[in-house]
């Protein structure tokens, strides 16, 4: 039976994400909300929690799992850019948006592409999000919970309880989430290929 944290999206109980990324340090998966959908997330180059999220959503490890990040210093530790994309990235975080980057040595391996070497990085606009994330201190590993047959992710955090209380060992419950996911960019030429849109605004790459 996973836990239940109803956490306020203004104001967040610092003592209730505590717990939850407690449960993360200890090899958990947990449910979150950020500022596009709601994310299943476990610590970075935990093998085993990756292992399991594969197992809810029907994935294999070849997916392209995104790190989700405080903020743009820390994301350059897991990617490599230069000054115009380093630009860019500032305009554009936090945000809607995930980049794909060319990963640095700090990636393990099984999370990037593994033919071209790239790394899914994002800093997200929500308050829930960014406390989780400083209570990690780290990046954590994510992916959008979309469950297998179905085309929408869960918005409902009582539903998302319900339907996976025996399969992940936490749910943030943040209010409602969103049904769009991120924008997808790819970075890696240093310049902007849109390969999906979503809520984050496409126009600025015009």
């Amino acid at each position: 039976m996973s836990q239940y944290f109803r956490v306020h999206p203004d104001n967040p109980q610092l003592r209730l994400l505590r717990q939850a990324s407690e449960i993360l340090r200890d090899g958990g998966v947990v449910v979150y909300p950020t500022d596009s959908t709601y994310a299943l997330a476990c610590r970075m180059g935990d093998k085993r929690a990756l292992a399991r999220i594969c197992r809810i959503r029907q994935i294999d490890e070849r997916h392209h799992f995104t790190l989700c990040c405080r903020d743009l210093s820390e994301s350059g530790v897991y990617a490599v850019f230069d000054t115009p994309v380093y630009r860019l990235l500032k305009s554009l975080t936090p945000g809607a948006y995930t980049f794909i980057l060319k990963a640095s040595r700090e990636v393990p391996r099984r999370l990037m592409h593994p033919k071209r070497k790239t790394i899914g990085l994002r800093v997200p606009d929500h308050r829930i999000a960014q406390a989780l994330l400083d209570e990690m201190g780290e990046p954590l590993m994510t992916t959008s919970l979309i469950l297998p047959g179905e085309e929408d992710p869960l918005t409902d955090p009582e539903d998302i309880r319900q339907r996976l209380q025996k399969q992940v060992d936490a749910v943030i419950d943040g209010g409602w989430g969103g049904l769009l996911p991120t924008t997808l960019v790819d970075l890696t030429s240093g310049e902007p290929e849109v390969l999906r849109e979503g809520l984050g605004d496409v126009d600025v790459f015009g």
